[in-house]
Formats: structure tokens, C-alpha cells, sequence
């Protein structure tokens, strides 16, 4: 193998080949995401930066994971086969709920306590410690379909908005399925664990090395064409294990 030739099966391992090295750095959550940090609005990574989401290199960019021009793209080393999952159809994220979850879930707080749509946003944004929040758009056709089945009623409020609060009919519903409402709220409760875990200043700390070692070899030129291809394969095998756990 010729000096600087990447290995055929460098994805494939735990840890790339290549010298050890150990980045030390402190680093602030708004050094990262701040205006002027890697993450900011004017960083490599931020909106306008060459690997953010607009970026030439960034996830949608020609020469990006998912670029045309891409380890992952129509001419990438990969081609056609990450775009694809088993039986051919296109990989989708999970979505929060299933068909009529959010109904239940949504009965049940209102059941906890009068609300209003916005309240009920609120609610489920807090219980997930910000990792999920439903748009209006399908928060309040919800809520309507329960005026419409009876299960809740409204009422006007000091501030002019309507005041959801259950009924009777609601309350029995809410009874004879308390199994399944049970396991939505444990669900919510998860994604509220892993919001967490996500943002602990450990993860921060390490998102704050990888953006300070990829920022500092671009501003020293040498993230070439030869070498990109590693570093998106490193990254990409990082991420897919992450979404392994």
C-alpha cells in the first residue's frame, strides 16, 4: 500500500489506522454554537460555512455524505447502496407517535389539568426535555378531533383562548386503555433520558474536539481530496454506530 493510500477496510474497523493522538481543549457550549464558533451562523459547520447543511461538503452538498459527488452519491465510492435499506425502500427517521398515539397522549394531559393547545405543546416539549415539540399543525386538528368524539370539551379563558378540559366520556377512555398510555408516557420519558445524555457537557466537550481538529486541518489546507473521502467515511461509520446503541 502506498504512503497515504487509505485502506480498503478502514470503515470497517472500531478505530481508523493511523498514529494515536489526544486533542486537549476546553471548550464552551457557546464557543461551539455561537455566532463565531465552529456550529455559529459564520463557522465551518454553522449555515454559511463550506460543511454546513448549504455547504459544498455539508450533508446536502454536491461533494457531501449525500452530495451526487459524495461517498454516498450517484458517483460516490458507494454509489446507490447507503441510499437504500433492505427491500429497496428509502430509510426514514422514527417518527415520535404512531397512527392515534398522539390522540391518547394529548387526552391525557388534558386530562391532568385544563389546557390550551399551546399548553399541550409546552407539555410535550418539557417531558422530552426539548427534543420533541409538535407543531400547532398537529397539535390542534388532535385536539379538534377529540371535541369532535366527545372526549373533551372547551371553554373560554381570561385571555380569550379556549381552555381544553376532559369529559366523562374522555376519562373512561383514558381508564379501559391505561396500559397503552402508560407505555406512551415511558416513551416520552426515554426520549427524555437521551435528550440528556446528549447534551452532557462530556458530548459537547467531544463534538468541540472533532470540530476544532476538522476546522484547524482546513485552515492549514489539508483536507484534500485524497484525504476527504477518509474523513467522511470516519464520520459516517461513527455516526452509524451511535445509531446502533
Amino acid at each position: 500500500m502506498e504512503p497515504g493510500e487509505a485502506s480498503n477496510d478502514a470503515h470497517n474497523d472500531d478505530y481508523p489506522e493511523g498514529e494515536d493522538f489526544d486533542v486537549e481543549i476546553e471548550i464552551d457550549c457557546d464557543d461551539v454554537f455561537g455566532r463565531n464558533g465552529p456550529f455559529g451562523r459564520k463557522g465551518p459547520f454553522g449555515p454559511e460555512g463550506p460543511f454546513g447543511p448549504k455547504g459544498p461538503f455539508g450533508p446536502q452538498g454536491p461533494f457531501g455524505a449525500g452530495g451526487f459527488m459524495g461517498a454516498s452519491g450517484l458517483f460516490g465510492q458507494r454509489g446507490k447502496r447507503h441510499k437504500m435499506h433492505r427491500g429497496g425502500g428509502h430509510r426514514r427517521g422514527r417518527r415520535m407517535f404512531g397512527p392515534g398515539e398522539l390522540r391518547l397522549v394529548l387526552l391525557a394531559l388534558v386530562a391532568e389539568e385544563a389546557r390550551h393547545g399551546y399548553d399541550c405543546i409546552k407539555a410535550l416539549e418539557e417531558a422530552t426535555h426539548g427534543a420533541y415539540a409538535p407543531s400547532p399543525g398537529v397539535i390542534y386538528p388532535t385536539l379538534q378531533m377529540l371535541l369532535d368524539e366527545g372526549l373533551i370539551t372547551e371553554r373560554a379563558s381570561e385571555d380569550s383562548r379556549k381552555v381544553y378540559e376532559v369529559t366523562d366520556e374522555g376519562r373512561a377512555e383514558l381508564a379501559d386503555r391505561k396500559d397503552e398510555i402508560d407505555e406512551l408516557l415511558e416513551r416520552l420519558g426515554r426520549k427524555a433520558e437521551r435528550a440528556s445524555a446528549a447534551r452532557s457537557s462530556e458530548v459537547m466537550r467531544s463534538l468541540g474536539n472533532l470540530a476544532s481538529v476538522l476546522t484547524n486541518a482546513a485552515s492549514r489546507g489539508k483536507l484534500s481530496s485524497e484525504n476527504r473521502g477518509q474523513i467522511v467515511d470516519m464520520i459516517d461509520e461513527l455516526a452509524r454506530k451511535i445509531e446502533r446503541l
